[in-house]
């Protein structure tokens, strides 16, 4: 009997340790800011100490053998194995994709200032650049024209026919905006600047390409190939997206800038039609 009162006393001393443990374990953890269920699983892991504590100071059983030692044995495992699965259902399990919604979430308002920042810039520049376009038609239709003069390669084609300088230089200024704004220069250098070697620099094509080639150029990047880029023209480097991110009023005003570009001092290669 004393035996089993000591065993008793011991159970309950350990029990205590173990919650004496599990709670600076759950002050610590949320000293550390840890979310609330692993506050209560550091508790749980003092208590699971504290029982294996209990476990080695038992007394021993009576040895079994045969069919009854069978039997313990299964009702062992099946003990353990319901503690387990019963405990395990109870906890929060670990879910890949939850925790991927999560960081999303968490995420989401930041992202979506940032992209909502960029869509209100992109938006407000390209309202900007329809007015300026817009104007420029209707100064051109004032003039009776509606669309740039094709100049031979070599002419001064940065002006339209009949275009007085101040509709002119606001189309070159356009045209320079959309450069920006299309993010030409990822492939392209000019004025030394830009480029990743995925395309000719800019500097002389004025004087290289007719605008009506440029403009097919834009629209049909396979129309034309440049001398030494022929490895990025099988590759199709330069994308055919410009058809669909800009409208006509856009192109003529990119072509329009291009052809001011007339710097024979740096090589830009000429542009012939693929075989």
């Amino acid at each position: 009997m004393s035996d089993r009162l000591r065993f008793l006393k011991s159970i309950g001393v350990k029990l205590l340790g173990g919650g004496v443990v599990g709670i600076i374990l759950v002050g610590v953890a949320k000293g550390l800011s840890f979310p609330p269920v692993f506050q209560a699983m550091f508790f749980i892991y003092g208590m699971l100490g504290a029982a294996v504590y209990i476990l080695l100071d038992a007394p021993a059983l009576r040895p079994l053998s045969g069919l009854p030692a069978l039997m313990a044995l299964v009702a062992f495992y099946v003990i353990i194995s319901g503690v387990y699965i019963t405990g395990a259902s109870l906890l929060p399990q670990y879910d890949p994709e939850d925790e991927k919604g999560k960081i999303d979430k968490l995420l989401k308002a930041k992202r979506a200032a940032t992209e909502q920042g960029k869509a209100e810039e992109l938006l407000a520049r390209t309202k900007a650049l329809s007015e300026k376009a817009e104007a420029i038609m209707q100064r051109l239709q004032a003039l009776g024209g509606s669309a740039i003069a094709v100049a031979p390669p070599g002419a001064d084609s940065a002006k339209p026919s009949g275009m007085p300088s101040t509709a002119s230089a606001d189309l070159v200024a356009l045209g320079k905006e959309q450069w920006e704004l299309q993010e030409c220069y990822n492939c392209h250098k000019l004025f030394g600047q830009g480029g990743k070697k995925r395309g000719p620099e800019m500097d002389n094509i004025g004087n290289m390409m007719s605008p009506e080639q440029m403009r097919e150029k834009i629209l049909d990047p396979m129309s034309w190939m440049t001398e030494g880029f022929e490895k990025e023209f099988r590759k199709k480097k330069m994308p055919d997206k410009y058809k669909e991110l800009m409208d006509e009023k856009e192109i003529m005003a990119v072509v329009a800038y291009l052809s001011t570009l007339k710097d024979p001092s740096v090589n830009t290669p000429k542009s012939v039609k693929p075989n």
